[in-house]
């Protein structure tokens, strides 16, 4: 039994499907309101904030995936996200369960360091501290060593479906539908996009690989980065449209930030926007030789003839 707890986002989506696919029919997915994407899912209602619930949800798996999300609230993670993984930390290693835990980059530096496996944690913001305590908490639980962990870590999402990220609110939406897209503070920095397809094959693959355990894996990227005025192109070429856009300044945010509660949360990751964003997937790609990365072009395409 291979369980996702967090079960209905996107990734979790894309990652029942790729387990389905190429390594179990057998899937537990976990929320509190849970949805089949295979036919063969076992459903569990559970709020992770429960740690009886969560741990009935992980009883008897062999891997636990943890893909739970939040509305981008800052006192919402600060109260909430710890707790809900510090219970599914606890049930995964009172079930024996291997445990992948999906992570993001707000904890890195806000610069243009290249981003690695090693880059050390400088977080900014309320959130960025939040991610930084929950990366602690699962590299205190793989240096414990009672459970096999990894951590499977992506930049900034775009992709099908319902895939959230300011990419795809600001500039991907918009252009598909004819409209002017928004880019965020600068439109001529480079930034690493993944594919969200490929951020949940390639934690599928990390979970069922017994030598990626004890280890921080950067999911796998296009190569080929682009800047945002590239990016619109692209996008616009692909849909057909004008690649019409304007840029938000950093300044124009913050004081939109004063009376938007959305544009206040996004404030404290205005700087990223602000320099190039070069997120080095080198160590998997050299891992797993043979998996095939999607390009700009072909996910573009695939949002083209795709319900939006």
């Amino acid at each position: 039994m291979q369980t996702i707890l967090g079960a209905n986002g996107q990734i979790a989506t894309e990652l029942a499907r790729a387990l389905k696919r190429h390594y179990t029919q057998n899937l537990r997915l976990v929320s509190r309101q849970p949805r089949k994407v295979n036919g063969t899912d076992a459903l569990v209602r559970a709020d992770l904030l429960d740690a009886i619930q969560t741990l009935d949800a992980v009883r008897g798996s062999e891997v636990v995936y943890f893909t739970a999300g939040l509305p981008p609230d800052s006192a919402l993670w600060e109260t909430q996200f710890p707790a809900m993984l510090r219970n599914a930390l606890d049930a995964s290693r009172a079930a024996g369960a291997k445990f992948v835990y999906f992570d993001n980059t707000y904890m890195y530096p806000q610069s243009a360091q290249r981003q690695t496996e090693e880059t050390v944690f400088a977080p900014r913001g309320r959130k960025g501290r939040v991610r930084a305590l929950m990366a602690e908490m699962v590299l205190a639980e793989m240096q414990r060593g009672d459970i096999p962990v990894a951590i499977a870590r992506a930049p900034e999402f775009y992709g099908p479906g319902k895939t959230q990220s300011v990419t795809n609110t600001l500039v991907i939406a918009p252009l598909k539908a004819g409209r002017k897209a928004k880019v965020p503070v600068r439109d001529d920095t480079l930034r690493t996009l993944i594919w969200t397809p490929d951020a949940s094959r390639a934690m599928a693959i990390i979970g069922n690989t017994e030598d990626a355990y004890g280890q921080t894996w950067h999911l796998p990227c296009w190569d080929e980065r682009l800047t945002y005025q590239a990016f619109v192109h692209l996008a616009a070429t692909t849909f057909g449209v004008a690649p019409r856009y304007r840029v938000l300044s950093h300044w124009a945010l913050v004081a939109a930030s004063w009376v938007s509660k959305p544009v206040r949360e996004l404030r404290e990751l205005l700087p990223r926007y602000a320099h190039d964003l070069v997120f080095d997937s080198s160590k998997f790609r050299r891992r797993f030789p043979h998996f095939v990365v999607t390009s700009y072009e072909q996910g573009l395409r695939h949002i083209a003839q795709a319900s939006f």
